[in-house]
């Protein structure tokens, strides 16, 4: 399916307060937990507090992939909680998708009919791959004007937004839950090691599989303390 979304996930890995936090734990993690390897990513803006800012601003202790910008560490792949910006992460994303949102809404949604999402014609596919194989359920979907749409922005050279067709369901589920689903992606991941050694994530393909798994992400996020760790990792 033409899509947006590749085969990269992000993993994000918290660890408990005092932990090292190093490329050896972190992977150990995911590979035990998805027989995978992955790469550090710069997801999280490192917060410099108004008092200790001109201290911290220049230091990457306990950062896990320190970026700098003009010398000052701006983002990082992880690091103690209290240190990433996650409050800056969700208003960012927020902000963003909303603004996405409202384009598809105005170009997109206004024009065409609603259609089917993905999800749909990939059951079909699951339920039957004889009589129907994953180019037959491609082309089924793709055959939709609101599919047909998103897929001509794309080739828009120029084109302020791309509208990801893999995400129609989240788009025609309204503003609210498309924002949300992003600003909970952006903190929590495609799937989230615990602290405590369990794996969440979605436990299938659908919107509501990826809305159920993000609550329980975010929500074990916001309870971690200020020193414990966490980082995030693009794996395949």
């Amino acid at each position: 399916m033409p899509t947006l979304t590749t085969a990269t996930r992000i993993v994000v890995v918290c660890l408990p307060a005092g932990a090292l936090v190093d490329w050896y734990t972190v992977c150990e993690a995911v590979d035990h937990h998805l027989a995978t390897t992955g790469v550090a990513v710069h997801r999280f803006p490192v917060r410099h507090r108004r008092l200790t800012g001109l201290v911290t601003r220049w230091s990457s202790r306990h950062l896990l992939h320190p970026w700098r910008r003009f010398g000052a560490v701006a983002y990082a792949a992880g690091g103690p909680v209290g240190r990433l910006d996650l409050t800056r992460v969700v208003a960012q994303t927020s902000a963003a998708a909303s603004a996405r949102w409202r384009a598809w809404q105005h170009q997109v949604a206004r024009t065409t009919p609603s259609a089917r999402p993905w999800e749909d014609f990939l059951a079909q596919h699951h339920a039957n791959p004889d009589k129907v194989s994953l180019a037959e359920a491609t082309r089924r979907f793709e055959a939709q004007p609101r599919v047909l749409t998103m897929l001509s922005l794309l080739a828009h050279p120029n084109a302020p937004y791309l509208f990801d067709p893999a995400e129609l369901a989240a788009y025609q589920a309204g503003q609210a839950a498309y924002v949300c689903l992003h600003w909970r992606t952006a903190i929590a991941g495609d799937a989230l090691i615990t602290a405590e050694g369990q794996l969440l994530r979605p436990q299938g393909p659908t919107l509501a599989d990826r809305l159920r798994y993000l609550q329980q992400a975010a929500t074990y996020i916001h309870r971690l303390r200020r020193r414990q760790r966490m980082c995030a990792l693009a794996v395949d």
